[in-house]
């Protein structure tokens, strides 16, 4: 089923890119491997995938213990400041940076392990009162300003959860918004500040995501399918 569902994926993505113009390569597909068991995410890893993103932090560090090293860990969801040494040196990107205080202790403790780590700001392109994220465009900026000053990190692009829509093209709007957000910041040639990466798009809107141009698209249950599992450490 994995490996039917992630041809199904890639292929859409193949698609989208060609509609779009662009290369299939500008496209990375994230899979959402939360609460999802050890076994999923090695058939997923042995169809190819090496991109995975978690919304815990013990559930990424157990996983990363127990899974193959080449895997890169995206950390996805809301992230709370005393959990970030836990993650320092072990994910390859954190999407979900929402506030100076998180930055300041993510550059304390790369620092401190002497990595540096990279980031995405988190914007509720939607202003949705249940999300976490920075809602203007000009509080994003005073963030990305501040935090490119910080050593041991790497402001790399922006990242949204947009609203859940029965209709992917109501989405549209929010993920144009969020490159033209990125555009304006790369425009400012800010010291330390790239805008490479636009994380957007889940398993219901990642074909708009990616014609909006998406970098980064996190798919769930496109890949690993609708039933939901409880990740046990007692797996390993």
């Amino acid at each position: 089923m994995i490996a039917e569902n992630i041809t199904q994926v890639e292929t859409r993505i193949a698609r989208a890119c060609e509609k779009a113009g662009r290369d299939r390569s500008s496209v990375t597909l994230i899979a959402v491997s939360k609460t999802k068991p050890l076994a999923l995410l090695q058939e997923a890893y042995d169809c190819g995938c090496r991109d995975f993103g978690e919304n815990r932090v013990q559930e990424l560090t157990e996983k990363y213990e127990a899974l193959p090293k080449d895997i890169r860990w995206h950390m996805i969801g809301h992230l709370q400041r005393n959990k970030v040494k836990y993650l320092i040196g072990k994910v390859f990107l954190i999407h979900s940076v929402d506030s100076l205080r998180l930055a300041q202790e993510i550059s304390r403790e790369s620092v401190k392990k002497q990595v540096t780590t990279s980031i995405l700001i988190e914007v509720n392109a939607a202003g949705e009162q249940s999300k976490f994220g920075l809602t203007s465009d000009a509080e994003v900026l005073r963030m990305v300003e501040e935090i490119a000053a910080l050593p041991g990190i790497a402001v790399k692009g922006l990242m949204t959860v947009a609203p859940y829509v029965e209709h992917a093209e109501e989405n549209r709007q929010y993920f144009h918004a969020l490159k033209q957000l990125s555009v304006d910041i790369m425009h400012k040639n800010i010291d330390n500040v790239s805008m490479d990466i636009l994380s957007m798009g889940m398993t219901g809107d990642y074909e708009v995501a990616v014609s909006e141009g998406a970098g980064y698209v996190r798919v769930g249950t496109g890949i690993f399918g609708e039933r939901d599992y409880v990740y046990s450490v007692a797996e390993k």
